[in-house]
């Protein structure tokens, strides 16, 4: 007769780990899930570099407001479409300078100010130069940045849709107080 013997085991060295028994291979639906978070990743970080690249390549073709700032030192980065907006700029002294910036029509116009309306109603009134108003018609479409104060809004450039920039040094017509730029 034979007496049952338990299974063997390999012998173990004293002080070493315990065998562990092999890890269960992944259930197929582990796997799917496993997948699919990967392929959310990918298409995250595509998304994410399709878009980095489409932001670059928008401020560089951006005109007035790219990358290195556009008139009267509107920011770049995507602004070049906005049809208004305010934003804040340092004055170069330790302080700061509300700007507005506004695409839109010109509703009035005379030769110490401008009325701008946007595409979604917004109506502003700028107080400008006269060589900024020169070649400027009602009906015209233009784009203002303007340094505000109070409820004062003066416009240090004015481009116009049509013709380029009005009252930007160095191009069109000089700013009140700046030199003509020649050659």
């Amino acid at each position: 007769m034979t007496t049952p013997q338990a299974p063997s085991t390999p012998d173990q060295t004293w002080g070493a780990a315990p065998a562990q028994a092999p890890k269960p291979a992944w259930s197929p639906g582990r796997k799917v899930a496993a997948g699919a978070v990967a392929a959310v990743i990918v298409a995250g970080g595509g998304a994410a570099i399709w878009a980095a690249s489409s932001s670059a390549s928008t401020d560089a073709q951006a005109g007035p407001g790219g990358t290195t700032g556009g008139p009267g030192g509107m920011p770049g980065g995507g602004l070049a479409g906005a049809l208004h907006g305010e934003y804040v700029t340092s004055d170069g002294n330790g302080g700061y300078v509300t700007k507005v910036t506004q695409t839109g029509e010109v509703t009035a116009l005379s030769a110490t100010s401008l009325t701008a309306k946007s595409d979604d109603g917004f109506s502003k009134t700028y107080t400008i130069t006269s060589a900024q108003a020169t070649g400027l018609a009602t009906g015209d479409t233009v784009t203002v940045v303007a340094t505000e104060s109070g409820s004062t809004a003066t416009a240090t450039s004015v481009t116009d849709g049509e013709s380029g920039p009005q009252g930007q040094q160095g191009q069109g017509t000089p700013p009140t107080g700046a030199p003509a730029r020649t050659g």
